[in-house]
């Protein structure tokens, strides 16, 4: 059994236009110790599909199933997710500054935020804990910094102090919400080798949601790739980069920036995602993609396996017995190639 199994996770919301349906039939597995990345455009449902499995969607109508070590999440009591935030499933913001209170020093939220989930522990106890946090996510001079606000702090900084909060109680999954947005690249590569050197140490498994595909090509280990509130592809990293099947795929991995060290005009997606309210039932992609042909305007196409491998899926109406992606490296932050490992070699390579 995985960590987390989450199966035909929908989310809507009523608003004054419609109902907008903003996660549709979504399903994944995390298994302990390891990265699912989930990408896709500003809208797509990433972020949703998160916060709802934590209880963070109020008002929400929600159905489906989210198994966290066995446990059902969805339709628990506040109680009970109140417990399994922090203590067992750590959570870092898109926003570190507006996701700290800045009334507060660092040191004294961490504290609390110990202290909610293990009462026993003391305050001295407590603080010890959080300044030793500081200090494995980098913070120079932590034992001193622990009484800093969060302003004093640089946004890399206030990443990794919300990167020490969350991983203050050891948990078993860690869900980054977009937690390289808005760094420059240095910072980037620090905060990311901080959350890959706490699961190599704590054996975390990690979902982490982002739009960065030279980040996923570093950190994940399984991707899944959204659009408008439905998944559009799933399969390992490796797969996904070099035989992706979906034209959404193929989509984002064209329009990524400097491709092979080649500099040019970026290739975009051409025009732009539909309406959540009231989607009609044909591939939510038609609209924008260069293979839509009569079927993808009227039938919405099933997550099937490409190539007969139960572990890459793909929702799309060509033909699945026939994938391929990047013939280059993908671009990591600013533009270096990230070693994705080579394409796997050929029937005729290998004959």
């Amino acid at each position: 059994m995985a960590l987390l199994e989450v199966r035909d996770l929908s989310v809507s919301f009523h608003t004054p236009d419609g109902v907008v349906e903003a996660v549709r039939g979504l399903s994944y597995d995390v298994e302990r110790g390891k990265t699912l990345a989930i990408v896709g455009e500003s809208g797509s449902g990433k972020s949703v599909s998160t916060q709802t499995i934590t209880g963070l969607t109020r008002g929400a109508q929600i159905s489906g199933s989210a198994l966290f070590n066995g446990n059902e999440l969805l339709g628990a009591s506040a109680s009970t997710l109140q417990k399994v935030r922090g203590a067992q499933i750590g959570m870092i913001f898109q926003d570190p500054l507006s996701s700290l209170h800045p009334y507060y020093t660092v040191g004294w939220q961490i504290v609390e935020m110990i202290r909610a989930h293990r009462k026993e522990t003391s305050k001295k106890a407590a603080r010890a804990r959080a300044a030793e946090l500081l200090g494995l996510v980098g913070i120079p001079r932590a034992s001193q910094r622990i009484d800093d606000f969060p302003h004093q702090f640089s946004g890399g900084m206030r990443q990794r102090v919300m990167i020490a909060m969350a991983m203050a109680l050891d948990p078993a999954l860690l869900i980054a919400d977009e937690p390289t947005t808005a760094l420059d690249v240095t910072v980037q590569a620090q905060v990311l080798e901080v959350m890959r050197t706490l699961q190599q140490e704590f054996d975390t498994a990690i979902i982490l949601i982002t739009h960065d595909l030279g980040v996923v090509a570093e950190m994940s280990d399984d991707v899944v790739v959204m659009y408008a509130g439905t998944v559009m592809e799933k399969a390992p990293r490796r797969t996904l980069f070099y035989l992706s099947h979906n034209p959404y795929t193929k989509g984002l991995l064209a329009s990524l920036p400097a491709r092979g060290g080649r500099r040019g005009r970026l290739t975009p997606i051409l025009g732009t995602p539909p309406s959540l309210i009231d989607p009609s039932e044909r591939c939510p992609f038609a609209p924008r993609c260069p293979s839509a042909f009569d079927r993808c305007w009227h039938e919405r196409p099933r997550l099937d396996p490409v190539s007969h491998d139960a572990e890459h899926t793909s929702a799309c109406w060509l033909p699945h017995d026939v994938a391929g992606g990047l013939d280059d490296p993908v671009p990591a932050r600013g533009g270096s190639p990230v070693d994705v490992n080579p394409a796997p070699e050929t029937q005729e390579e290998s004959a």
